[in-house]
């Protein structure tokens, strides 16, 4: 059984978020949404009017993603730090608790051309740990989330982001697609970062990438081919991941990140392409309650 395990809704995949998206969620019987800011600005100034809606719904904000206009989100630069923190801990404050949100999700900005320096990623560990020890005032938990195209992207970032964080303050968001394109091994990372991990992303690629190792594809690939797709595809062993969870007792957020569907592509409404994961976790996974 996977007592505790609750799976939400990526907010990326309708765009700016509508009551409409609110209500095929609940409708489709997940009970949580992960929203992004940058596409919530509508509410994010009148956030009780957003819990008025999730509400009547019985849907659950759990978190939101930071980014979007009037908020900092370079970790790299000193000059920018305090108001990196500053723009944070205002969202946890004004933002996140009227949710009761109990953890962060945070990209860290985009990377450089040149890539991510040990230097770099000791500035970002710094601006965490700080961020961290703010926001846990409200009791809300830092989850730095791993992306490709960001300054922690490929595997030996990660470990050396979590060496440099402080476990007491600094958790871990891993995403299924993100870690495996970003020449990583989605399970082991999980299970080596098992203790740290706060909440989960799950969303699957090509089965090509199985054991990927190479360049992380760029953001050209997936222009021409989106390189995030739906559970069961096969670059992921979401199964696997699964297992895990379930044998070590995991009893946290697993949100379905999927991006926009393209029509083109033969991925049809965003809808049909979440009846199709959520088919996967019943008749694949076997999940009885989402």
């Amino acid at each position: 059984m996977a007592q505790g395990i609750r799976f939400a809704v990526g907010g990326a995949i309708f765009g700016e978020l509508k009551e409409s998206d609110i209500a095929l969620t609940a409708q489709l019987g997940f009970p949580g949404i992960e929203p992004y800011r940058s596409l919530s600005m509508g509410w994010v100034d009148r956030p009780q009017d957003l819990k008025a809606v999730l509400d009547q719904h019985g849907v659950t904000l759990i978190t939101c993603s930071n980014g979007g206009p009037g908020q900092s989100t370079d970790f790299i630069d000193p000059a920018a730090r305090q108001q990196t923190i500053d723009d944070h801990v205002a969202f946890c404050r004004d933002f996140l608790t009227v949710f009761g949100c109990r953890h962060f999700k945070i990209n860290m900005g985009r990377r450089r051309p040149e890539g991510t320096t040990d230097e770099q990623i000791e500035r970002i560990a710094d601006t965490i740990n700080e961020l961290g020890r703010r926001t846990r005032e409200f009791g809300i938990t830092i989850a730095p989330h791993p992306h490709i195209w960001g300054p922690i992207e490929r595997p030996e970032e990660i470990h050396r982001l979590m060496e440099l964080t402080d476990p007491s303050y600094v958790y871990l968001l891993p995403d299924t697609a993100h870690l495996n394109l970003g020449g990583g091994d989605p399970l082991e990372l999980m299970r080596q970062y098992y203790d740290r991990i706060y909440a989960i992303h799950w969303k699957d690629t090509k089965a090509s990438y199985r054991g990927f190792t190479g360049s992380t594809p760029t953001r050209e690939e997936h222009v021409k081919e989106i390189l995030y797709k739906d559970l069961g595809t096969g670059g992921v062993d979401i199964p696997g991941i699964w297992k895990l969870l379930l044998e070590r007792g995991y009893s946290g957020w697993i949100t379905l990140d999927l991006d926009p569907p393209r029509p083109n592509e033969g991925e049809g409404t965003y809808a049909d392409k979440l009846r199709i994961n959520h088919r996967f976790l019943t008749d694949v996974l076997k999940v009885e309650t989402l």
